[in-house]
């Protein structure tokens, strides 16, 4: 199960205790202060991850505690910082912090974004030593951690999304074109969250099929429409064994529109899927008829190398065109 919307908590850790010791040993009895600082809590940060899977453990676990530091001891002895908790989440999450409102995006694998800062360690009588306070007896308590409430969504980044309705050959194609390895079986709703592969650098996302009324919760719902929100080019993957093409592309875009009329203007070409089990007359009459609305129609079948080669090298071309543009 993909996990993709969460409430999260994160509390981080408390600053030490500064300490109120006084030296004494072997030579001296009554020494002047040496009680040393407490330590710093640890921060939380996040950070981007290519695996998409990385909300799974926060599906029970939803609070995220940093270490505290430790307190200060004598003889000058510093309380130790504690170490911070990086996690790591998808990129395309956005965060929002549910109580300032502030949303954070992760765009990318190596900006760590500090999310919750630790407490202050507390300073020990040694720094509060003058000339007419030889012996303070006085400490600072650590400061406390901050803790946030958090909004966590999984939005996708990928460069390109095989949209479609279900069972019209996204996984399979995924799987053709990339070193993915989505389940694939002979029946509606076998993918189940969205599947990346990468051609090249380029992500491309296998997002599940869409029925009539997913932008009303239907089937697997809106959760996966949102996923479209940010891919650049659709490839509208048609069923050439379905009886009724059009009717097929027109609830998707229909979908499209209920739930966010703007992915309606997103590059989009029509691939006209499981072509090795269509006559040439219906290939040659279905791609007529999306050409005729002034779309840009490609065909493929799994089995047949050479349109796969062609498809590839394709959606090469529409990549670094999109680049160019950008």
């Amino acid at each position: 199960m993909l996990v993709d919307n969460i409430k999260l908590t994160i509390i981080a850790g408390n600053g030490g205790n500064g300490s109120a010791h006084l030296r004494h040993d072997a030579q001296t009895s009554k020494g002047g202060p040496d009680g040393g600082n407490g330590g710093d809590g640890g921060n939380i940060y996040f950070q981007g991850s290519h695996n998409i899977t990385d909300l799974r453990e926060f599906r029970y676990k939803k609070k995220i505690v940093a270490p505290s530091g430790t307190d200060g001891k004598g003889q000058k002895m510093f309380g130790k910082n504690a170490r911070p908790i990086t996690t790591f989440v998808p990129l395309g999450t956005r965060i929002t912090d549910l109580a300032s409102g502030d949303v954070y995006e992760m765009t990318d694998t190596t900006t760590r974004i500090l999310m919750a800062r630790g407490g202050l360690g507390g300073r020990g009588n040694v720094e509060f030593k003058t000339p007419t306070n030889q012996t303070p007896r006085n400490v600072e308590y650590g400061t406390p951690g901050q803790e946030k409430h958090l909004l966590l969504e999984l939005r996708l980044i990928a460069q390109i999304g095989l949209i479609g309705l279900p069972n019209s050959g996204k996984s399979s194609l995924l799987a053709v074109l990339t070193h993915a390895t989505p389940k694939i079986a002979d029946y509606p709703f076998t993918t189940l969250e969205p599947n990346i592969g990468m051609l090249g650098t380029a992500a491309i996302a296998d997002i599940p099929g869409l029925i009539e009324g997913a932008s009303k919760g239907k089937g697997l719902g809106i959760d996966f429409l949102r996923h479209i929100e940010k891919t650049k080019i659709l490839i509208h993957c048609i069923d050439l064994t379905n009886t009724s093409p059009k009717t097929s592309y027109d609830t998707v875009r229909n979908e499209f529109k209920k739930f966010n009329p703007g992915l309606l203007a997103k590059p989009e070409y029509i691939l006209l899927s499981k072509s090795d089990l269509a006559s040439e007359t219906t290939i040659r009459k279905t791609r007529a008829r999306f050409e005729k609305s002034g779309k840009t129609v490609l065909t493929c079948s799994i089995y047949d190398q050479q349109s796969i080669d062609s498809l590839r090298q394709t959606l090469e071309n529409l990549l670094t065109d999109a680049s160019a543009n950008a």
